[in-house]
């Protein structure tokens, strides 16, 4: 078996090097727009909470005010009844 060209070795590793690089490059791209997306979704969660939040609170009065109007309502109807 003869030995290979050292020359023809050389210029294959600088391809070899050439094609990791770009391949690197590319996943570490892809790698950052997985972690720009995740970023995205964390303020879109986080907004949802915050609005989500804000409905829940601001809903807790309206079932107290009907429970309020159910019981004057049967308050004022027995005192019609009754005179």
């Amino acid at each position: 078996m003869t030995d290979p060209d050292p020359l023809s070795v050389a210029v294959e590793l600088e391809r070899l090097r050439g094609t990791m690089e770009a391949g690197f490059a590319r996943v570490d791209g892809s790698l950052a727009l997985l972690v720009q997306r995740s970023d995205q979704t964390d303020r879109q969660l986080a907004d949802h909470e915050s609005r989500l939040d804000s409905l829940e609170h601001a809903r807790w009065p309206l079932a107290s005010l009907t429970a309020l109007a159910g019981v004057a309502a049967v308050i004022i109807t027995a005192w019609q009844m009754t005179r």
